[in-house]
């Protein structure tokens, strides 16, 4: 499934109020490991160890989910975030905070926003948890940032990507009420 329905409770949950995020965890200690333990869903889905959502790179293709991850990101997120995850004046690198960001810790901040205050500076990001151009894509905006904090993923729109699965198919039509 594209979205775990606990986390998208979760997300709901969080959508009408901003949430401050100190510090978080570190989301894979050893990349490498992780991704030599990932394992494919009957939904084309790729997870890493702990479950979470992971990517698979083969050459110049990847996965569905990061595919789309991309191409949700660049409709939604890189207006703040730059393209490509490489940050703005106006909001941080999403390649470089990634690094540090576990996958619960990412739903909580996307459905439920941020606020960075103090320094004379404040940064906040508003919730996303009511828009389902973001949530019904969370696990796939987060392979995709995932694979490029790593360095898996290079600059760009990926030249080829798995076809989608019939799950992801599913899931949207059903995510986005269609």
């Amino acid at each position: 499934m594209f979205f775990r329905p606990v986390l998208l409770a979760c997300a709901l949950a969080l959508a009408p109020t901003v949430v401050t995020v100190v510090t978080t965890g570190v989301a894979h200690a050893d990349d490498d490991a992780q991704k030599a333990k990932s394992v494919k869903e009957e939904s084309g889905q790729y997870l890493d160890a702990e479950g979470n959502p992971t990517y698979m790179i083969k050459g110049d293709t990847v996965d569905y989910y990061t595919y789309a991850g991309y191409i949700r990101y660049h409709s939604d997120c890189h207006v703040c975030h730059g393209p490509d995850a490489m940050g703005s004046t106006y909001a941080p690198a999403l390649k470089d905070s990634m690094k540090h960001i576990s996958y619960s810790d990412f739903i909580s901040i996307v459905a439920g926003g941020k606020q960075d205050l103090g320094g004379g500076k404040e940064k906040v990001m508003p919730a996303f948890g009511n828009n389902k151009n973001v949530y019904c894509y969370m696990d796939a905006l987060y392979t995709y940032l995932r694979a490029r904090a790593v360095g898996d993923m290079p600059r760009g729109r990926p030249p080829h990507h798995e076809p989608k699965p019939q799950a992801a198919k599913d899931h949207e039509k059903e995510c986005m009420g269609g």
